[in-house]
């Protein structure tokens, strides 16, 4: 879904899923026409001008009078077209095509912040739009039966909108169909004619471990899902017991592990899969020249061939390739996910999917001693020039952030992770190093997608003055943010539990509460208010920046929330504040609610005792690419002049398959998200650098915005 508006010079446009866009011509004129344009878009425009403003973006240019695309320089040079037909892709947050007849160029600002598209005279151009997140097209009803299960999860790869090695690209992967309980399989005829056949099987134990374990890549390859009795009832197999896959008419038949291994097996499959197709999809219309491509040439497989081949034989070419040949140039995944193995959890697996999140049997055991403390210590952000490579001074005891009611316990384990960035808990059991979700979450997000605005609204509670210090500089972040964002900000003070109560139901989008937590609730000037007392909650996302929150944040999922920063016990003043405002720097800038709190919470010692609830990748805003961290060192060169180790690392739990393009001066290549690229720069280098990229700093034991940190380098 695509809403816009016009403004003067200026298009506005925003998507069920609150990213925007903002369009500028001189004289922009803009007609709503029923024009076609050839490609996958939401929404169609007219407009004329003779210049058009993008936000900075990757550009492709593409003729309709000849085979031949080209891609704007990253480095700054201009692309000049001739008079033709063209097609232009802008990998904006929101998809944007423009289609026209003449004469352009394409050039980037000197500050790297807007793409120009400029023609010699006023010109016609279709504006195409399209949206990063759908909703889900349908419903599927499945009994409790493995076999139905199997079913639709074969047609929940009806939502892929390409079978070529562009699915990789998060844009052509549409969310599937919703599961919901019922007593008979039922799929709509519109899924049942999109789903493709392909020639490849899945063929799995009639168990929901084993099909909720390899659902995802069942999804990715769109293969048909069947279980061993059904398998069983119409052929005979040298190995009935085992999972396969196969690639029906090639006579390939690849035998798997069975629990726990398939795990690993379909963990492979899946990352090789995914992998070589990022590559492979550069020989079509959306190539980017890729750091990371020169792998095919090592593996003598041609590009151009296998982005013409049928997904079957193409990956039947993939599975000859040794997986340990490439898991050194693989990217880290971005998500796992830990499920219950039951009928029940089958109704988050859309969601699941949506993210393309590996999902793996939830096991815990027990932490040991002072193993919680030894482990936020090895993630705390470490500086070169103190006691042990610690940067922050210990705390005076009446420096918590503490009340004289009881706050609530939690009772954390510590859970078997395997491989991901990020990770989610949809199981019993609190453990660390997770996001604790829930099925409602999801739910919820759909919700909130529905009831899309033009505008973020966050809410800053401050329930205690004697902790005004973080709430003047959230405050002070949210404001100077809504300098470049629509954001309506409202800020309130030593609310009673009515009021309080009030704000969780006004539809904020985010809510930042500051104070205290006991086991009784919130803690307002006249009692405590308990979450499980609202009978809807419409905050969006919040913190809970208070001792002991955890219980409460749970709550609020339950009730009505998508996500939320929590804390597991009693937490120090200053710490609060670090990761506050931190948290709150990282979250209006478009990281996920998970990415943002891994992130601020390394700022202290015991990071571990913040957490995230509900769907950790779920993120307030969005900006016209995945956020970008780095980590810079500073060492000097055989001893004539200081230089900069600067490592950017592009990511996001919601992009899987994108990629981004470091801004140097000597870079010639994208790389994929996931994969860290690393430069050495001169101090001016280091200064144009940090100018050009506004990105979230390590630096020296602390974290910095670009912004703030480069005029330390520019002498």
């Amino acid at each position: 879904m695509i809403e816009w508006t016009a403004d003067g010079n200026t298009l506005h446009v925003i998507d069920a899923d609150n990213a925007e866009l903002t369009v500028n011509g001189p004289d922009l004129s803009v007609d709503h026409l029923d024009v076609d344009i050839p490609r996958p878009v939401d929404e169609t425009l007219v407009v004329t001008a003779d210049e058009l403003r993008f936000p900075h973006a990757v550009v492709y240019a593409f003729s309709l009078e000849r085979e031949d695309h080209r891609e704007l320089d990253p480095s700054g040079e201009p692309l000049s077209l001739s008079p033709g037909e063209y097609i232009v892709d802008v990998d904006t947050e929101i998809k944007s095509y423009l289609r026209f007849s003449g004469a352009a160029t394409i050039t980037k600002t000197d500050n790297y912040e807007e793409i120009v598209v400029s023609f010699p005279h006023r010109t016609r151009v279709v504006l195409g739009f399209r949206c990063r997140h759908e909703f889900p097209a349908g419903t599927i009803t499945v009994p409790d039966s493995p076999s139905a299960v199997a079913d639709a999860i074969t047609h929940l790869a009806a939502s892929h909108k390409t079978a070529s090695p562009d699915r990789s690209y998060p844009t052509l992967r549409g969310h599937p169909a919703l599961l919901e309980q019922g007593d008979s399989l039922e799929i709509p005829d519109c899924i049942r004619s999109a789903t493709p056949d392909h020639g490849i099987e899945l063929v799995v134990p009639p168990d929901y471990e084993s099909l909720l374990v390899t659902a995802p890549l069942a999804y990715y390859l769109q293969a048909t899902v069947r279980t061993i009795d059904d398998c069983r009832r119409t052929a005979a197999s040298s190995d009935p017991g085992r999972p396969r896959l196969r690639l029906v008419g090639r006579g390939t038949d690849v035998a798997l592990s069975p629990m726990p291994e398939l795990e690993r097996d379909v963990g492979r499959l899946l990352r090789k899969t995914f992998f070589l197709d990022c590559l492979v999809r550069n020989a079509g219309p959306y190539g980017t020249t890729l750091a990371e491509s020169s792998l095919l040439e090592q593996l003598e497989l041609d590009a151009n061939t296998l982005y013409d081949a049928s997904p079957q034989a193409r990956l039947a070419a993939y599975l000859d390739v040794p997986f340990a040949a490439i898991k050194h140039r693989f990217p880290e995944w971005h998500l796992s996910t830990y499920v219950t193995p039951a009928y029940e959890s089958v109704e988050t697996l859309p969601f699941l999917l949506d993210r393309l999140s590996m999902i793996y049997t939830p096991r815990i055991s027990e932490l040991e001693g002072q193993e919680l403390v030894e482990r936020s210590l090895e993630d705390f952000y470490r500086g070169p020039g103190s006691k042990n490579g610690w940067t922050e001074r210990p705390c005076a005891p009446s420096a918590a952030r503490a009340t004289t009611g009881q706050v609530a316990s939690v009772d954390i384990v510590k859970p078997d992770l395997r491989s991901g960035r990020a990770h989610g808990w949809l199981a019993d059991g609190v453990p660390i190093d997770v996001f604790k979700s829930a099925p409602e979450a999801y739910d919820n997000r759909l919700d909130f997608l529905e009831r899309a605005s033009d505008a973020i609204s966050i809410c800053v509670v401050l329930n205690d003055p004697k902790m005004a210090g973080e709430h003047d500089r959230v405050a002070d972040i949210y404001r100077q943010r809504s300098e470049e964002l629509t954001i309506d900000l409202a800020v309130e003070e030593s609310l009673e539990t009515a009021e309080l109560a009030r704000v969780f139901e006004n539809g904020y989008d985010f809510v930042h509460y500051i104070g205290h937590c006991e086991t009784g609730g919130l803690c307002c000037p006249d009692g405590t208010l308990a979450a499980a007392s609202l009978e809807r909650c419409t905050a969006q996302t919040f913190f809970l920046n208070a001792c002991g929150s955890f219980h409460e944040g749970q709550t609020l999922i339950e009730r009505g929330s998508v996500a939320g920063a929590v804390t597991f016990t009693k937490v120090l003043n200053d710490h609060a504040i670090k990761v506050g405002s931190t948290f709150a720097k990282l979250l209006v800038h478009g990281f996920s609610i998970e990415r943002a709190m891994d992130l601020a919470r390394r700022r202290i010692m015991m990071g571990k005792d913040y957490a995230v609830v509900g769907d950790g990748t779920h993120s307030l805003t969005q900006g016209d690419r995945p956020p970008t961290t780095a980590r810079l060192e500073e060492f000097e060169d055989d001893g004539r002049e200081t230089q900069y180790l600067l490592c950017l690392d592009c990511y996001s739990t919601r992009a899987a398959g994108s990629y981004y393009f470091p801004h140097t001066e000597t870079n010639e290549y994208a790389y994929l998200c996931g994969n860290a690229s690393r430069f050495t720069l001169t101090e001016p280098e280091l200064v144009t650098m940090l100018k050009e990229t506004e990105t979230a700093v390590i630096y020296d034991g602390d974290i910095y915005w670009s912004d703030a940190l480069w005029p330390r380098f520019d002498r």
